[in-house]
């Protein structure tokens, strides 16, 4: 098994080491129809699926014509509640539902990995080993911010690491997650992801045995992560 070799940086700025990163999670062929699937389904679960029209048995109103029969030169028509009256039903309008698809876990996998791989190869996977040991959000967006000035940036963190996650959250062009809720739409919009070491370690190594965790680690302890 090969792996890609990248640098570790501190808080502010300086070399602290190197980490392998496995070349079967951050080196893999980008499928693009495959992550687009992927974070479609996605983005489709989020959906409340709460919207809803009256049709013309729900609309308020009584069931009388609206003009007579005969004698006025116009379309005949049966009720004011019909669809073509102000005020009436909305014909074949949006009822609830559930916009759920099912995505075999492979998929989420791969798209996952697909996405992690195109970032890596554009130098965009970042380690910082502790962004900040107090909370201190100037010098916790410095040592995030120390890698690109581009607008989206993903920070993972470990649990744990609350007192970088609380440095970090209140950022509005910060996005923050956990290693083991890392999903292929969240690295998609991301310019930039900045891991923690401990939260790339983590990652890497998959949930421990037994755990109800979600994450991509080794390939005999992947499981799903949320859509």
């Amino acid at each position: 098994m090969m792996a890609l070799t990248i640098d570790i940086k501190d808080a502010k700025g300086a070399k602290a080491g190197t980490f392998d990163l496995p070349e079967e999670i951050f080196d893999v062929q980008v499928n693009v129809p495959l992550i687009h699937q992927v974070v479609t389904a996605q983005l489709n679960a989020a959906r409340q699926g709460t919207h809803k029209a009256k049709n013309r048995g729900e609309v308020s109103g009584g069931g009388k014509k609206p003009f007579k029969q005969k004698g006025t030169g116009r379309a005949r028509q049966g009720s004011t509640r019909s669809p073509n009256q102000r005020h009436g039903g909305v014909a074949q309008g949006p009822v609830p539902r559930k916009y759920d698809e099912r995505t075999p876990k492979k998929m989420i996998k791969a798209a996952l990995r697909g996405v992690l791989s195109d970032r890596q190869r554009n130098d965009r996977i970042h380690i910082v080993t502790e962004i900040t040991s107090e909370i201190d959000s100037k010098a916790a967006i410095s040592a995030v911010r120390q890698f690109s000035d581009r607008a989206r940036l993903l920070v993972v963190l470990a649990h744990g690491e609350e007192t970088s996650w609380r440095s970090l959250r209140n950022e509005s062009d910060l996005h923050l997650i956990r290693q083991d809720q890392l999903n292929a739409y969240d690295v998609v919009i991301a310019d930039d992801v900045v891991f923690s070491k401990k939260a790339i370690t983590d990652f890497v190594a998959g949930p421990a045995k037994g755990s109800s965790a979600k994450g991509v680690g080794r390939e005999s302890e992947l499981v799903e992560v949320s859509a």
